[in-house]
């Protein structure tokens, strides 16, 4: 393909849209939700977006076929893997605040309190593609979800005086367990019964989606403890903002679990 055929426009408009919805995001505690700076550039995002979806209709060759997402169960894996990624990335930057501000632990304390996660997730990616092959998609995304809703909501408990063993290591066992379920499912939804020559196509909207989760939802909490003045915590006391912000992951995540058990119900959305 020449470069001609490229969806340049595809490219900078979308790109475009999600940037200026981060920054918003980002500078709405300091310059306001509704000031016209907030405002402007939410309007901005939004006419971006919608120029985008334009000429995805319209380009020969577009970097988005919007009929791809027709499929219930393809869209439903975007939508579930922003909601986990998204929330995860912002638990951690949330958490790494909290024990490193406020308890004052060192980054590598830090590091090792998150490893049972990764450890789960890699004992178990050898097992996996035998229960991908027994168990729906939608099931497994339900019940990795539930364990990321039930591991943040573990961590609302969290105190300065408690030990690791308490309020963190569950926590990290049933983040580990929801990712090891949720994030080798939604790859395997995202792909399952689409075209050949489109399965690059859904893989590569899925990643989009992992990131747009991570940067959107990252945004939205940054903002939160921003405005509760995180950044200037006392230790030995708790993080300013800690519990929002954590009810927010909580939110996101929960949403994603309910929209799951609609699509349970629902199997005309099987592809």
């Amino acid at each position: 393909m020449s470069l001609r055929h490229f969806d340049l426009i595809g490219a900078l408009t979308s790109t475009a849209s999600l940037l200026l919805l981060v920054l918003a995001v980002v500078e709405a505690p300091r310059r306001g939700w509704v000031s016209v700076f907030t405002i402007g550039l939410l309007a901005g995002s939004a006419v971006l977006m919608a120029a985008f979806l334009l000429v995805e209709r319209r380009h020969a060759r577009p970097l988005l076929r919007l009929g791809v997402l027709r499929s219930g169960a393809l869209v439903h894996a975007n939508v579930a893997a922003a909601a986990m990624f998204g929330g995860y990335a912002a638990f951690q930057f949330v958490v790494t605040l909290y024990v490193q501000n406020s308890l004052g632990w060192s980054p590598l304390s830090m590091a090792l309190a998150f490893l049972p996660a990764g450890l789960l997730v890699a004992l178990s990616a050898t097992k996996m593609d035998a229960v991908l092959s027994r168990f729906n998609t939608r099931v497994l995304i339900l019940f990795g979800l539930l364990a990321f809703v039930l591991g943040y909501g573990w961590f609302l408990r969290a105190g300065p005086s408690m030990s690791y063993a308490n309020f963190m290591l569950p926590t990290m066992l049933l983040l580990g367990v929801g990712f090891a379920l949720t994030f080798p499912s939604v790859n395997a939804q995202a792909t399952n019964g689409v075209a050949e020559h489109e399965q690059g196509l859904a893989s590569g909207l899925l990643n989009t989606s992992l990131q747009i989760g991570g940067a959107v939802v990252l945004a939205v909490v940054t903002a939160i403890l921003t405005s509760a003045g995180a950044g200037q915590a006392l230790p030995g006391q708790p993080l300013p903002g800690m519990t929002t912000a954590i009810g927010v992951i909580v939110a996101v995540t929960l949403a994603a679990f309910v929209l799951t058990l609609f699509q349970l119900r629902d199997r005309t959305s099987q592809p």
